[in-house]
């Protein structure tokens, strides 16, 4: 009987180890079969792979874009493989290290293991030193000015619109200074300032070095676009050459934000007395096309509706709208527009229409 009693335990250890196997395969095939799902729903989505890894980002015209980009990218897949381990190992855990049903014993814990502690301790900062160092390469590399810009354009952000100015642009035929003052930014503000200097008069109050009359860093050119609550500003820019942007305020905080380029610049006023840098410089615009900008910083009622367009031209086309500007000073920015074969008119936003599209090819 003891015999008998020894070969049915036996015959049972060995009849549960077969059946540890096929269940292992079986969890495996599962994983398997999720993982073919995900794949299809991909493919059945009709995104691209490379549309897929910009992982919801638009897809970049400069550059600065693409390497600001390639860092999403990266960033992306790297916290995708952290997470992928971390839910790995709290569900191994949970499946192969509980406590049995019935059994007495507690699974065999890991707790004060130094050299395991060590390890998951030092992974985090080795992962966030990486990151770091890549950031600030991109960052630098987004960050960086030369001296001889192709294209310096004067960006005026007010309530609730855009100014746009060129202020030097070296052309073939040489180069054109197209500044022209600085000063107070238009007629309503400087009326108003007359208005508020009355009531100074009355209720005297430091001003700080900030009232209306000493703006003077803003800039106004000879050739300009305004944009109006009837007509986007439309800033035309040529591609493949260094174009550098002076963004200034000309009374709240706004941000110039055009999503193609894949980052965005606050737009402070007073930037001098803010310290902040309000230069910066993409190295060129890769392709032609109409891109919408937006305001991305909340500055008041109507800051869904502060439009722009970037219209990409070739660079032959760019000088003849120049050339057009100068020798037309009443022309408007349309027929300007028009006189090199462009579409007259702002093509990715309308005005007072909050859509928030990225571009049209």
């Amino acid at each position: 009987m003891k015999l008998a009693h020894g070969d049915a335990v036996a015959s049972t250890r060995a009849s549960r180890s077969n059946k540890g196997p096929s269940r292992k395969s079986r969890r495996l095939k599962q994983l398997g079969a999720v993982a073919a799902l995900g794949f299809a729903a991909l493919l059945m989505s009709g995104c691209s792979a490379q549309e897929a890894m910009r992982f919801g980002w638009p897809e970049g015209i400069t550059p600065e874009a693409k390497d600001m980009q390639h860092l999403w990218t990266w960033s992306v897949i790297a916290a995708l493989v952290m997470g992928i381990i971390v839910w790995g190992l709290v569900f191994w855990t949970i499946t192969f290290h509980r406590k049995k049903a019935g059994s007495p014993e507690f699974p065999r814990q890991t707790a004060y293991n130094v050299p395991l502690e060590l390890v998951y301790t030092a992974i985090p900062f080795v992962a966030i030193a990486v990151l770091f160092y890549f950031t600030i390469i991109v960052q630098n590399k987004v960050e960086a000015k030369k001296a001889d810009p192709v294209v310096t354009v004067d960006v005026t952000a007010f309530q609730w619109n855009w100014k746009f100015g060129y202020n030097q642009v070296r052309l073939d035929s040489g180069p054109y200074n197209g500044f022209d003052h600085n000063g107070n930014p238009f007629e309503v503000q400087a009326a108003h300032t007359v208005e508020v200097a009355k009531n100074e008069e009355e209720h005297p109050e430091p001003d700080n070095g900030r009232s209306d009359e000493i703006r003077d860093y803003l800039k106004f050119d000879k050739i300009e676009t305004v944009g109006s609550s009837d007509e986007i500003p439309v800033l035309v820019l040529p591609t493949g050459k260094r174009i550098e942007f002076d963004i200034a305020s000309a009374d709240v905080v706004h941000s110039f934000w055009v999503p193609s380029f894949l980052f965005k610049r606050d737009v402070m006023p007073f930037p001098k007395q803010n310290h902040t840098d309000n230069r910066f410089q993409i190295t060129k615009i890769d392709r032609e096309g109409a891109f919408v900008g937006r305001c991305a910083e909340m500055c008041g009622t109507y800051h869904s509706m502060m439009n722009f367009e970037v219209r990409a031209v070739s660079w032959q086309d760019f000088q003849a709208y120049i050339a057009f500007r100068k020798d037309h000073p009443d022309a408007t920015n349309a027929q300007a527009l028009q006189a090199i074969g462009q579409a007259p008119y702002a093509t990715t936003t309308h005005p007072f229409d909050t859509r928030r599209g990225d571009q049209v090819k």
